[in-house]
């Protein structure tokens, strides 16, 4: 997952966390199984996050241009 990755370059969560997190990630079959991650994980998903600002992303409204030239002009 890309985002685990981007973590672990920059320093947010440990290699043995990312791998921990990984292996979790890959075993997962639903969203459900994934959010059954131990607490201690989560945290430090959640920590990470948050320095790289990604609620902010997914909360942001889309751009009015960002719809890859549908044309509406």
């Amino acid at each position: 997952m890309k985002t685990i990755d981007e973590m672990l370059n920059l320093d947010l969560i440990t290699l043995e966390q990312h791998q921990e997190i990984d292996a979790w990630i890959a075993r997962s079959d639903t969203p459900e199984d994934i959010l059954a991650m131990p607490a201690a994980l989560w945290q430090a998903v959640e920590r990470a996050s948050e320095v790289m600002g990604v609620d902010a992303d997914l909360l942001r409204p889309p751009a009015l241009d960002a719809g890859g030239g549908h044309g509406l002009d």
